[in-house]
């Protein structure tokens, strides 16, 4: 191949790479929707855990975004967003850490049941109820399950000196063991990350 014919492929590829980036970030930078819109409104306004309103608006319209995909109701995951970030940062966690925890527990199902009895977004085990909370407390209800999440987590955190590999190996009971804190690493990295 002569050079020019090699310069004209090369344009070529590049015209067609920077034509797809621009449609695929378009895609992901439309307006959201009328009740989107309404209920971000509403969260922001009563969100007391950002630095100011405009960090509110732009975390709570790109993560809603993000969780979109697995969750339809956007009044759920308006509920579930505001949640995580006030639990989250009430526990000193990092919010998107949090998201990348319920990706690999529950696949944000929060009716999620597994085989060994843990419950919820963040699959919380029933003999929690009575360490921290009430026997009453219902694992399903959103706001609980988060709580107790972020509080378990933290625990396992400060038990663990900072270390989030071994919090979250003790967290899912796996410990000393490394494939469950690489699933929540490598979720939080594909999904969840925000460059701060």
């Amino acid at each position: 191949m002569n050079t020019a014919a090699h310069f004209l492929t090369q344009f070529v590829f590049l015209v067609l790479l920077q034509t797809a980036s621009a449609v695929c970030f378009a895609a992901t930078t439309e307006r959201p929707d009328q009740e989107t819109r309404l209920l971000l409104q509403q969260t922001i306004t009563k969100a007391n855990s950002f630095k100011d309103r405009f960090d509110a608006e732009v975390w709570l319209v790109d993560m809603d975004r993000r969780l979109s995909r697995y969750i339809k109701d956007p009044q759920e995951r308006m509920q579930i967003l505001h949640l995580v970030h006030t639990e989250s940062h009430r526990f000193e966690l990092k919010p998107e850490m949090v998201l990348a925890v319920m990706h690999v527990e529950s696949l944000f199902d929060r009716y999620a049941v597994s085989r060994v009895g843990a419950q919820g977004l963040m699959q919380v085990m029933p003999f929690w109820k009575e360490e921290i909370g009430t026997g009453d407390d219902n694992l399903t209800d959103i706001a609980t399950n988060i709580r107790y999440g972020c509080a378990i987590l933290k625990t396992y955190l400060k038990r663990e000196q900072g270390n989030m590999m071994r919090a979250l190996a003790r967290y899912n009971g796996s410990v000393g063991k490394t494939w469950y804190p690489e699933r929540v690493f490598n979720a939080w990295e594909r999904y969840w990350f925000v460059k701060y």
